[in-house]
């Protein structure tokens, strides 16, 4: 089993308290993927909080010509 986690992280409260439940549960380095899809201002902010909160790498890929 790998060490690792990649969490779909839309920065609320649901998929932050599962960066820390993932961490100390299971004792997962997690990375976070955030889709921007149009409508957010602040992704940068998102991205931060997952840091702060413990993730080791926060990713905002782009998506919104892949849903729009």
């Amino acid at each position: 089993m790998s060490d690792k986690a990649v969490l779909a992280y839309s920065g609320g409260l649901d998929t932050s308290v599962a960066i820390k439940w993932l961490k100390e549960r299971y004792n997962l380095k997690v990375i976070t993927l955030t889709a921007d899809i149009g409508g957010y201002s602040n992704l940068e902010a998102i991205r931060q909080k997952a840091l702060d909160i413990g993730a080791i790498k926060a990713l905002v890929v782009d998506a919104k010509e892949t849903f729009i």
